[in-house]
């Protein structure tokens, strides 16, 4: 990759704008909207050369799944369904009901979880099992009363992990016109109340555009890494961990910030070593085109500028990392130390992997089960209280110029 010092590096986001084709994105969603399930059928045969006789999964077919998948596999996915359910009813834990007295009255709140969910899983290349894992199972802990998968040219596998992860219903279909029926419902498909999951540029465009009509978790872009190392960090696990995210899509931004050239050039070199010998080497080659290895003369320098990329996955290679960790607030999901991989992140450490790109770590974190609940308010206002508020109400519905609002606080207090 190309080493740059600090003062010649400007970080540029992903352009959204190149990336959306709205006008034909839009016309997919007009045409679900209108036509249901034929509309679903019709793209699926364009998109995917797939004829599909029923858009649902039947029962039977996912219990032959099941029953014909070897044991070792099903054990595979059991493990790490084990540990993202862990996390997940931990962290649903930490949101809690809550109640105060003021005065005579009650206020607080209630964590209600949603109804229906839709999980989007991206077939394309690959069958992304994980993904199924991690959309279905926060869900699931969560409370969600109903979870539906779809996923593109659906694999066997994919069905597998949706099964074990807790689908209630499971869907051959990709593409924006799987965004369109779970935003609008078909004759097969039934309307959700939020969507989830990453997808190519048409889904991102169409969860974009239905937003509103629905919930959306956020819109996701080319999977991003940024590696914070000194002259302690291993080459071998740098490299091999900005290939990993180099083989997910061309578009892919994998970086390294450091304080050693010495490291920098060692990096490089275990690029093209690894590179020579991968598999997906095609996809991986085109996505280090976007890297860079940034040389700063400190670690606090390398702390600012991750700040500025807010990057989908940190990693830091440093020899004390409690240093800068406090320092650090703008990242999706940060891996600490030299055996904290960002693939063990992505399969099954626990933590979820569907995370915010393209600087959106800013203002958002990764998909948890905060996505799939509500914190509803609530309060129940005694007299004593209400002669207190009234007035103070009464005033600043004044100031607004909110006449009714001011009346409503008048009569309570004639009331009283």
């Amino acid at each position: 990759m190309e080493i740059l010092t600090l003062k010649y590096y400007k970080h540029k986001h992903f352009d959204y704008a190149e990336m959306f084709e709205l006008k034909k994105v839009r016309k997919i969603l007009k045409s679900v909207k209108r036509n249901g399930d034929s509309a679903i059928k019709h793209y699926t045969k364009q998109f995917d050369k797939i004829n599909l006789e029923k858009i649902q999964i039947p029962e039977e077919k996912i219990t032959e799944i099941y029953k014909s998948a070897d044991p070792k596999l099903i054990e595979l996915l059991q493990y790490a369904t084990n540990r993202i359910q862990l996390f997940a009813s931990k962290q649903l834990e930490s949101f809690k009901n809550l109640e105060i007295k003021i005065e005579d009255s009650i206020i607080g709140h209630k964590i209600v979880p949603i109804q229906k969910v839709g999980c989007y899983v991206p077939g394309g290349r690959f069958p992304l099992i994980s993904t199924a894992l991690m959309t279905v199972i926060p869900a699931k802990v969560a409370g969600v009363k109903e979870i539906f998968v779809c996923s593109p040219k659906i694999h066997s596998i994919t069905i597998l992990a949706a099964k074990i992860a807790g689908a209630d219903r499971i869907f051959n279909m990709g593409g924006v016109q799987a965004i369109a029926a779970f935003a609008f419902g078909t004759e097969s498909v039934p309307k959700v109340d939020k969507i989830v999951g990453p997808g190519n540029k048409y889904v991102t465009a169409a969860k974009k555009e239905v937003y509103g009509t629905v919930g959306i978790d956020f819109l996701a872009g080319p999977s991003e890494i940024l590696i914070i190392a000194d002259e302690t960090a291993i080459p071998e696990f740098i490299a091999a961990d900005l290939l990993a995210q180099a083989e997910h899509d061309p578009n892919s931004i994998p970086e390294l910030i450091t304080t050693s050239p010495q490291l920098a050039a060692k990096v490089n070199q275990q690029l093209k070593f690894q590179l020579s010998n991968l598999t997906t080497k095609k996809t991986a080659e085109s996505a280090l085109k976007n890297g860079k290895i940034i040389l700063t003369d400190s670690i606090l320098e390398t702390v600012k500028i991750s700040n500025i990329i807010a990057p989908e996955h940190l990693e830091i290679h440093i020899s004390n990392p409690d240093l800068i960790i406090d320092k650090l607030y703008n990242y999706g999901s940060l891996f600490i130390g030299n055996y904290s991989a960002e693939t063990f992140g992505d399969y099954c450490s626990g933590t979820n992997h569907i995370l915010p790109t393209n600087g959106a770590a800013r203002y958002t974190g990764g998909l948890s089960v905060k996505n799939f609940i509500k914190i509803q308010t609530y309060q129940k206002i005694g007299k004593k209280d209400a002669k207190k508020i009234s007035q103070i109400t009464e005033n600043l519905a004044e100031i607004e110029g909110l006449y009714a609002h001011k009346n409503a606080s008048i009569i309570r207090f004639k009331s009283l």
